[in-house]
């Protein structure tokens, strides 16, 4: 075909010769008799396309390559021998510049402490983590001068500010891992960048969680407890502070305890999944919600269960014993006075005659005959099991206010733990009381 702009000058100037009517027919130029017009289809427009291989480069859209671990080669024991000439010569040059670098991003923090800069470890098994290299640095950074401090501080600040969003991969699971190992965030003036830490940690998916749990379930006894210590204090403090005016007002930061106590969960995941338990689960409790209105925040809790709002109640693995119990004794004096309240009001709905009686937990029991009663009035009785509870001896009068209930249960506990009951039996090398068991007759102490 001719050029389109050689066909338009054509017909222009046939519209202006006005040697044809409009009415004629349009005759298309140098097209041959017969041939039809090739089909307009994507394989024609396929033909035409130009590829990207022919384009110049300035043209081409940049795509963004994963990022490139970097490779670093110093070893644990060339860093002690750093730290040491340091320590004898004053010149903390080479030691400052490691931290400044290693810290500066979490790309740096696995380029130092990953055992291999290119291996995956994408397993729960193995963190990937130079653990003992961690712990050497960690423990000599404390003894630095404080600029080289200042520049780690400065350096996480950095690295959680250009992390914060995005997709998490294995490698920023590993420089979190890292990072909440510092022993700096001992002092309240590093909260404010504890906080932000924690804050990430928490807010990470459920399945970056479970790496980190399995992950915190490998580390030495003693680092595991420095890190339960380090966010216990956290709490606290926040709760109460020393000083006031070193923390941000709690209108301000009321995320720090709720990011905390559940990066202190991962650490009792993995503190329960562990056998035997890495620490005792009493270091877990935090003493000092004793001392605060933990009913208010049980009340809470029933009001808005495990919805977005925070309460320890959430989280029972940080209540002392103390706290546990008056909660516990709340909750059963709340669901007695629910079940009377409901006893009564189907009494009157059925308008049958209303007994006080069947506001407590009757036993009536014989003294001879103690252990079978008892277990026989409970069993018939599960429905009034948490309503308070009143003891009649049979054949004996007298009005339980108290006294009779605790005699109840010193007599049951005397006769079951009683060797001539037959439940259990002494043994003459440790005087110890085990139970007896017919089909199992391995021994369990008491």
């Amino acid at each position: 075909f001719p050029s389109y702009g050689s066909f338009i000058s054509t017909l222009n100037h046939k519209r202006e010769s006005g040697s044809h009517s409009l009415s004629s027919p349009l005759l298309l130029p140098a097209v041959k008799q017969g041939q039809t017009l090739p089909p307009i289809c994507p394989d024609v427009r396929q033909k035409h396309r130009i590829s990207i291989d022919v384009l110049p480069p300035e043209v081409k859209a940049r795509f963004v390559s994963e990022p490139i671990i970097p490779i670093r080669t110093k070893t644990a024991k060339e860093f002690q021998d750093d730290v040491e000439r340091a320590t004898i010569s004053g010149d903390w040059k080479q030691v400052h510049d490691f931290y400044l670098t290693t810290f500066d991003s979490f790309l740096e923090l696995n380029g130092a402490f990953k055992k291999e800069a290119n291996a995956p470890f994408n397993t729960i098994e193995d963190s990937g983590v130079n653990i003992k290299f961690v712990n050497i640095v960690y423990d000599a950074l404390l003894h630095t001068p404080a600029d080289t401090q200042k520049s780690v501080l400065k350096g996480i600040i950095n690295s959680l500010l250009r992390e914060w969003k995005g997709p998490r991969t294995k490698d920023d699971l590993r420089a979190y891992f890292v990072l909440v190992q510092n022993p700096q965030y001992t002092s309240p003036a590093t909260y404010v960048i504890y906080a932000h830490l924690l804050r990430q940690i928490a807010s990470l998916a459920e399945a970056d969680h479970h790496f980190l749990m399995h992950w915190f379930k490998k580390l030495p006894q003693k680092r595991f407890k420095q890190l339960v210590e380090r966010l216990q204090l956290f709490i606290t403090t926040r709760l109460f502070p020393a000083k006031p005016d070193e923390l941000p007002p709690m209108a301000k930061c009321s995320w720090w305890i709720p990011s905390a106590t559940k990066v202190l969960s991962l650490l009792n995941a993995a503190n329960s999944i562990s056998s035997p338990p890495i620490i005792p689960f009493t270091d877990l409790y935090n003493l000092t919600l004793d001392h605060i209105d933990f009913m208010e925040d049980y009340h809470t809790w029933q009001a808005h269960g495990n919805s977005n709002r925070f309460t320890f109640c959430q989280f029972p693995f940080i209540l002392s014993t103390v706290v546990k119990k008056a909660i516990i004794q709340r909750d059963s004096e709340q669901q007695m006075i629910s079940m009377a309240r409901q006893t009564l009001v189907d009494k009157v709905s059925r308008r049958q005659r209303v007994d006080m009686s069947l506001l407590f937990l009757n036993i009536k029991v014989r003294r001879l005959q103690l252990v079978s009663d008892s277990l026989d009035e409970l069993s018939r009785k599960r429905a009034d099991l948490k309503k308070k509870m009143k003891v009649t001896f049979v054949g004996e009068a007298g009005l339980d206010m108290g006294g009779l209930t605790k005699e109840w249960f010193l007599l049951l506990i005397r006769q079951i733990f009683h060797t001539d009951y037959g439940k259990m039996v002494r043994t003459d090398s440790f005087r110890l009381v085990g139970a007896v068991s017919f089909h199992f007759p391995a021994v369990y102490t008491v």
